[in-house]
């Protein structure tokens, strides 16, 4: 898994790529991915498979702030990104979520 930025100084935005890999997805057929940037819909923004089985997507959003997500496996798995900026326990459940902070020096 991993997250790949790039700052675009006219709109103030970053692109966040999330990247799961086909090893970290466990031969998932789907991958979604829900966080504060969809309300959480876990079905709203689903990662493109490549050929070689990893799935990725590139989110536009805001500068400067701090987003919790998770990916959701097949409809039935929850996964945080094993490369994510830092962790937070999650509101409501007993688990972690993964945070992108979308500030230049973090």
């Amino acid at each position: 898994m991993s997250l790949k930025k790039t700052f675009s100084k006219e709109k103030n935005k970053c692109v966040v790529t999330f990247t799961v890999s086909a090893e970290a997805a466990h031969g998932a057929k789907k991958v979604n991915i829900a966080g504060d940037f969809n309300s959480w819909s876990s079905t709203d923004t689903p990662l493109k498979a490549d050929k070689s089985g990893n799935f990725s997507i590139k989110l536009e959003l805001d500068v400067d702030k701090e987003y919790q997500f998770r990916y959701l496996l097949d409809g039935t798995t929850w996964e945080n990104d094993w490369k994510a900026d830092k962790y937070t326990p999650a509101p409501y459940s007993n688990a972690d979520n993964s945070v992108v902070v979308t500030r230049k020096n973090i």
